[in-house]
């Protein structure tokens, strides 16, 4: 067994914000935890771990004294953390909880959510400064002190007093806007979602368009010396951006999962990665099969497509499926899809022809094709693998723990058993391949996959592929790698 990347220091870099202490501390949202970054060193240390109670969280700031704040977006959560590090909830029940700051010892909140507000959190119910918004995200108080917040869509900044009163634009045209962060002289930079990674400076009338290349790019923090740092919700990692718009990579970039993972026949390895499909900004791919030139990919958000790796372009296949996961490729040419929520197993053929190949399962996850087209299929729900014969699922495997990701490897099923952390080969005497791997188990409790009409944190899954030469690729979900075995 070799690792062919990773293990990946940090798992998704979303919220950023310097302590008293000088070090930077990063929100990560899909991994559920907090850790700090020595931006000196580069070294990363955690301070909440995905075993503790915060489960997605999504930005960070710090009051006066030292306090830090951390929004949880799937359950609607702020949690106050002291500078003796005891921890507490001090507000729920807000929309998709993100954007956050100080002003002194005053906490604000936005809601990423349509229609989303800026709240004071204090004692009793929260104020409410500002309503209307199109998706907050990442905001800041400004040298006037004001707050300036984003609408994500179409994208514009938009500033309001900490007291309240009639919101007013503070600069449109900015696609995308993400983040909104003042250095240390009070220039606002506006930090946009593309792939080139997008900073628009705004110093008075003046615009200064920066491209660091960092795709995916969440938020920002200026140390006190004014040095600028970045995160990447989509490929992780600190990036330093320097004064002249070049970059220098503090923590290097890596997977937030990764979830799928597929090997073509070239014996190429690619990877789905919830927000990417390789290196492309593709939200939200979970499952990922090769054939050709082509990567058939689902969505935990129903959504299954095929992507022309070459020419780059996309087409949508399905897109009402109830929480799909693994897919595969028949010699028929039809791609074969785990529909975890409906217990399910489908085919859409080529012709775009949806076929019900099984039902009644508890909670398929994976599916493998042999060479004969015979179609197997993991249950993680119900602790088995079955083969489909006429429709029926016959069991191959059962008494599994979480079994995931399948692939057909020397004319046997091979099974990614997720709650003992191992591979299986299956057959009339099954045979652990592989122990301790690095795959995450189901998470308990698990956040909600959908949050207000909007993507929340999806379930773990351990993608599973054999390559042309018979050797296993593995998505090691629990640390950010890819496994041969």
């Amino acid at each position: 067994m070799e690792r062919l990347t990773g293990p990946s220091p940090l798992r998704g870099s979303n919220g950023i914000a310097f302590g008293p202490d000088g070090l930077l501390y990063v929100a990560e949202y899909l991994a559920g935890q907090v850790r700090t970054v020595d931006v000196h060193t580069g070294e990363v240390s955690v301070l909440i771990g995905a075993d503790g109670p915060v489960q997605s969280p999504d930005d960070l700031a710090f009051d006066a004294d030292g306090n830090l704040y951390v929004v949880d977006l799937a359950p609607g959560l702020v949690w106050r953390r002291t500078p003796a590090g005891e921890l507490s909830v001090v507000a729920e029940g807000i929309r998709n909880p993100n954007g956050i700051c100080c002003l002194g010892n005053r906490l604000f909140v936005n809601e990423m959510a349509f229609a989303g507000r800026v709240l004071e959190i204090g004692a009793g119910e929260p104020a409410v400064l500002a309503e209307g918004l199109m998706l907050g995200n990442a905001m800041q108080a400004g040298p006037d002190g004001r707050l300036y917040f984003p609408h994500m869509f179409p994208g514009s900044v938009h500033r309001v007093g900490p007291d309240g009163g009639e919101p007013e634009l503070f600069a449109d045209e900015l696609p995308q806007t993400v983040a909104v962060r003042f250095d240390r002289d009070g220039v606002l930079h506006v930090l946009l979602v593309d792939e080139n990674g997008t900073i628009v400076r705004i110093d008075g009338d003046r615009r200064t368009t920066i491209t660091t290349g960092v795709p995916g790019l969440d938020n920002a923090a200026f140390s006190g010396d004014n040095r600028m740092f970045v995160s990447s919700f989509a490929t992780a990692g600190i990036t330093e951006v320097l004064p002249d718009g070049t970059t220098r990579e503090i923590v290097p970039h890596g997977f937030a999962g990764p979830y799928g993972v597929a090997v073509d026949d070239d014996g190429k390895v690619h990877t789905a990665d919830h927000y990417r499909i390789d290196r492309a900004l593709l939200p939200f791919a979970h499952g990922l099969a090769a054939s050709g030139d082509e990567l058939h990919f689902t969505s935990q958000y129903g959504q299954t497509g095929t992507y022309d790796r070459i020419s780059g372009s996309l087409r949508m296949r399905e897109v009402a499926l109830n929480h799909p996961l693994g897919i595969a490729v028949r010699p028929d040419g039809a791609v074969v899809i785990a529909e975890s929520g409906a217990g399910r197993v489908l085919a859409i053929t080529v012709d775009d022809t949806v076929e019900v190949l099984a039902e009644g399962l508890g909670r398929p996850a994976g599916v493998a094709v042999d060479a004969e087209g015979r179609c197997y299929v993991s249950d993680e729900e119900n602790g088995a693998v079955h083969r489909l014969e006429d429709g029926k699922p016959v069991a191959v495997a059962e008494g599994l723990s979480a079994p995931q990701g399948l692939a057909v490897a020397g004319g046997r099923p091979v099974v990614v058993e997720s709650g003992r952390r191992r591979l299986i080969a299956l057959g009339p005497e099954p045979r652990v391949l592989a122990s301790d791997l690095p795959v995450a188990p189901p998470r308990d409790p698990q956040p909600a996959l959908m949050v207000h009409d909007l993507p929340g944190v999806p379930r773990p899954f351990a993608g599973l592929a054999t390559g042309p030469d018979g050797a296993l690729y593995l998505a090691g979900n629990a640390e950010g790698s890819i496994l041969r075995i």
